[in-house]
């Protein structure tokens, strides 16, 4: 495994590898710091309407600063997980906690060729369960109203998710008290 820095610092105990419903199987694990040219890999993966569906806009390119923002996370207020197969990031899942609250804002994107197969689904139940840990109590996230997929993930995820809609966005607000959760 790569140093991921201070180790006092990783949270290896969120370290997961997990069989997808087509029986593949992948890790789930929180960034490092050191993912920086795997997370430029990922991003060049994503197809225009993927990138434009978390992003809201045309963003072919990372920029450095954004791959040093989206791999240097505090593990608490800030917190990202990757998924991978064969060292390759397939998707990646974050929060980023809501200055003196114990709300999140909660996003995330998985490449093409693995979507359908789960992994929102699961990131999704890792980002909340280590959210949990870390004093945080609901997640909001806001997708564009086209994007059916993803509000399909939120509104199936167990969680009582309430939802509000404004300028072809939808904005959706649950807590993150702990569910049985399906994929």
């Amino acid at each position: 495994m790569p140093d991921a820095g201070p180790t006092h610092d990783y949270p290896v105990e969120l370290v997961s590898t997990e069989h997808l419903r087509d029986g593949s199987e992948v890790v789930f694990r929180p960034i490092r710091m050191t993912d920086g040219d795997g997370m430029t890999a990922f991003h060049e993966t994503l197809s225009p309407r993927s990138v434009y569906r978390r992003f809201f806009s045309a963003h072919p390119h990372l920029s450095t600063g954004e791959v040093e923002r989206f791999t240097h996370v505090d593990y608490t207020a800030r917190m990202a997980f990757v998924v991978t197969d064969d060292d390759r990031i397939v998707a990646v899942g974050r929060y980023e906690r809501l200055a003196a609250t114990d709300e999140a804002e909660v996003a995330f994107v998985v490449t093409d060729e693995y979507q359908h197969r789960g992994i929102a689904s699961r990131l999704l139940v890792h980002l909340a369960e280590a959210a949990r840990g870390r004093g945080i109590a609901r997640f909001h996230a806001q997708t564009l109203s086209e994007n059916r997929d993803m509000l399909s993930v939120f509104l199936s995820s167990g969680y009582p998710v309430t939802t509000t809609s404004e300028a072809g966005t939808v904005t959706v607000r649950f807590p993150i008290d702990a569910v049985e959760v399906s994929d």
